[in-house]
């Protein structure tokens, strides 16, 4: 290897310990997986170092760690999951004029000069979801989340979309992060009997929770999986191995599935199991990073530097081939087209596609064309929400 080929560090910020550390390690492990992958191309002219920091969950230390490796050399932060996290990044990368590359999915109303959206934002997972959901199940969900921004935010919007079908929430409750006593949740649906559950739980409080709901279900039939589903824009590969059969018959919608059947798939696949080993479903979680960071990579090779704006500028002008498909990143808002799957958990352990989407979604992260208006306007709830060509699913044969 020629001592005159660059190396650039590349700060690797997720939480590997904590309530969501099966999520974070996931992500570590994608990321690292990506960087390999570059700095073993016989064709890139760069190597990438990785920076790893633990934040162990807490949100005040991915801004002082992130501020550390950016002044340590850094100028690209690929991490965090929550959006909590993220909005105490995104302050310290735009002061420094760096870069941050956040690739999970989330609750939109945000863009930033300073920021790479990899991740779903609302018209990329609860609407289109919503659009399969509510003429099958009915307008009157009961919706539970973790107490963050997530939560809070794809809650209010799902609000808004059930009562533009005359329906309504039959309950909107939240843990804490982290927390597992999901009794009272239980009750309380088993009480109300909703139409079906939207969580928005994230890491151990969703694992615990399905595993409790599945226990109701044995005693109910009416809150078994095919009656009343609970279904989510964030439940991964890597919570049906944390939670196990308890998951099946529930319902989620993700970018990423380990059982997406394409070519581009199956190869990325046989590359991972060299990597990971036989018998390990990948995760959204890995894919992401992943794929954040083999754009980065590419990117940094194209633009000969490490600069944040030659690579944003890179970025956002042209197609990059990942494993989320073949992603274009919008110039205006620096969010990726992505393409939403439907899938459904099967009694095997892996998701299972019911509807994905014809091809790229285009990001809207404040809602504001006209597939999203359409959707957030009161209509007939006989009709259904009208969606741009885009964005329509197909039903998987």
């Amino acid at each position: 290897m020629s001592s005159n080929i660059p190396a650039y560090p590349v700060s690797v910020l997720f939480s590997a310990a904590g309530p969501y550390a099966g999520l974070g390690r996931e992500a570590v492990a994608g990321a690292l997986a990506g960087i390999a992958e570059i700095n073993a191309s016989p064709t890139l002219s760069l190597r990438l170092r990785p920076v790893i920091a633990d934040p162990r969950g807490e949100d005040r230390r991915y801004a002082e760690l992130a501020e550390g490796a950016i002044r340590d050399g850094s100028r690209h932060v690929v991490g965090a999951l929550t959006s909590s996290a993220r909005k105490e990044i995104v302050p310290v990368v735009e002061r420094h004029d760096a870069l941050l590359w956040y690739a999970f999915p989330y609750e939109g109303y945000e863009s930033s000069q300073h920021a790479l959206y990899f991740g779903a934002c609302p018209n990329q997972h609860l609407l289109p979801l919503f659009d399969y959901l509510l003429p099958r199940q009915g307008v009157r969900p009961f919706v539970v989340g973790s107490n963050y921004i997530w939560g809070w935010e794809i809650a209010r919007i799902a609000r808004e979309l059930v009562e533009a079908r005359g329906g309504a929430l039959s309950a909107d409750r939240y843990l804490p992060l982290g927390h597992i006593d999901c009794d009272h949740l239980i009750a309380e649906i088993r009480q109300k009997k909703p139409d079906f559950i939207l969580s928005n739980l994230v890491g151990e409080s969703l694992h615990a929770f399905i595993r409790a709901y599945h226990s109701l279900g044995l005693e109910d039939d009416a809150f078994r999986p095919e009656n009343c589903p609970v279904v989510s824009c964030n439940m991964t590969d890597f919570d049906l191995s944390a939670v196990g059969a308890a998951a099946a018959g529930h319902i989620t919608v993700s970018t990423y599935l380990h059982e997406l059947d394409t070519a581009d798939n199956r190869a990325f696949k046989a590359r991972m199991t060299e990597r990971l080993g036989e018998g390990h479903a990948i995760s959204s979680c890995f894919a992401a990073a992943y794929s954040a960071v083999l754009v980065l990579g590419t990117a940094m090779a194209e633009a000969g530097s490490d600069d944040p704006a030659a690579v944003r500028e890179i970025v956002t002008a042209r197609r990059f081939a990942t494993p989320l498909g073949d992603l274009r990143v919008d110039p205006r808002n620096h969010h990726a087209d992505l393409t939403p799957h439907l899938a459904r958990a099967g009694a095997d352990g892996c998701f299972h596609v019911l509807e994905q989407s014809s091809g790229p979604v285009a990001a809207d992260p404040y809602l504001a064309g006209l597939a999203a208006r359409a959707a957030l306007t009161p209509h007939p709830a006989d009709l259904p929400i009208e969606a741009s060509q885009a964005r329509k699913l197909r039903v998987v044969k």
